[in-house]
């Protein structure tokens, strides 16, 4: 019998979509080798592997068959895709183009060794857009930014998309978004076009047009708008929340409740960036890699206060969710003091904290990052993380963001109806 590997129930899925992986075909107790590839955008070649133990009858499900070492071991039903590390260290997996696909190729060798002979392969297609998702640019007035519209005539939640402090124009996260039911928004605000890449000040108004943007879409609830961000996204999330009354549900991503970095000037008046020492910077002797968690100024100490965002004056519902090992900012510890701020003026707000999980928390199955270059500022950052508790952190996180914004963004009938 012929070795055949299966992707379940589709090759073709979304990249946010979990898979079984079957092997059938092999002698019983047959040790195997299974190897995942992916070649990115950049010609980057991304691989991870495992050994298995075929079962009594021949075959291998991932859902279940236990890897005995590799890449990962033990029961991992994802592994080979969460697990994918580049061939160049210190590569970080990202989708550009999301009108394509990422192809994992999917081999098993005779053996534990990927240099034996090939028994089977096949092909599993990750989309970044569902069928029917529409991708429309926006160049309007300053607005820099792409609209995702989910098929039919909704309407549906809309949602704005905000990234860090890397800038550019990121999309994958809002067509992924957008395939479940959300009409997104990504939005560049940093180092796109001709916006710089650290500017001297922020303008809410420039996200106010934003908002605008997509309440104007006939798609959307009329009901109000979500927005989440990571990273420096994620504090400009909870100061939209506070200055925009038609933002109903914030979503902060490995964030903090004060403004970083770059001032931001709302209604007349200007929150300063949180101060900072470069001092406290941590630089690698070796490898030249930087900590950058200890450089901010506490926010319990009250000379900081003045780059706190008033978030207990907004009447949005937010989300909380930060990573025990973050090497980029002390997110736990930032996201603990705004979560008690509000708790303290009686606002019921939700607050995941993820044990071994890095800063750059992304949809399900891209792996870990633990280092990368940023090229605004020039360095290697570090960004933390562990690969099996970050992974797990992923998949639990994504569930959270879509369940809450579901639930503050959609009526209870439209709630049920999903359920």
């Amino acid at each position: 019998m012929a070795v055949s590997v299966k992707i379940l129930p589709s090759p073709k899925c979304l990249f946010d979509d979990p898979i079984q992986i079957k092997v059938e075909g092999l002698s019983p107790l047959q040790e195997v080798t299974l190897r995942a590839s992916l070649i990115d955008e950049n010609k980057e070649l991304y691989q991870s592997f495992a050994y298995y133990r075929a079962e009594s009858n021949g075959e291998l499900d991932l859902t279940c068959s236990s890897a005995l070492a590799g890449s990962y071991s033990g029961v991992e039903p994802m592994g080979l895709l969460w697990s994918l590390e580049s061939k160049t260290p210190f590569k970080r997996l990202a989708k550009k183009n999301v009108l394509t696909p990422f192809y994992v190729h999917v081999e098993v060798f005779e053996g534990h060794s990927i240099t034996s002979q090939l028994l089977g392969k096949c092909i599993n297609e990750r989309k970044f857009l569902g069928e029917g998702v529409k991708r429309i640019p926006v160049r309007e007035g300053r607005l820099k930014a792409t609209l995702f519209l989910p098929p039919g005539s909704g309407p549906f939640p809309g949602l704005i998309d905000l990234y860090g402090s890397g800038g550019g124009l990121v999309e994958y996260r809002a067509s992924l978004l957008a395939s479940r039911g959300f009409v997104t928004l990504a939005v560049a605000y940093l180092a796109f076009e001709d916006i710089p890449a650290i500017p001297d000040i922020l303008e809410l108004d420039y996200f106010g047009e934003a908002v605008e943007f997509l309440q104007k879409q006939q798609q959307v609830k009329d009901s109000g708008i979500g927005v989440l961000g990571l990273s420096k996204g994620a504090d400009l999330a909870l100061s939209l929340a506070t200055f925009l009354p038609s933002i109903k549900a914030a979503v902060s991503i490995s964030g903090c409740g004060v403004n970083t970095y770059i001032p931001l000037r709302v209604n007349g008046f200007t929150i300063p960036h949180h101060p900072y020492d470069l001092g406290r910077m941590k630089i690698d002797d070796e490898s030249g890699m930087a900590d950058y968690s200890e450089i901010l100024d506490d926010p319990r100490d009250s000379a900081t206060w003045s780059s706190r965002i008033p978030v207990e004056k907004s009447p949005a519902k937010f989300l909380f969710l930060s990573a025990q090992n973050d090497r980029s900012l002390k997110s736990e510890l930032y996201c603990r003091d705004v979560v008690h701020h509000l708790r303290q003026c009686g606002r019921d707000v939700e607050f995941y904290c993820y044990p071994g999980a890095g800063h750059l928390l992304e949809p399900p199955y891209f792996p870990l990052c633990q280092v990368s270059y940023h090229r605004p500022l020039g360095i290697w950052m570090l960004w933390g993380g562990q690969w099996r508790e970050h992974a797990k952190a992923q998949e639990d996180a994504w569930q959270q963001i879509q369940v809450f914004l579901q639930q503050h963004l959609l009526d209870s009938d439209a709630i049920k109806s999903k359920l």
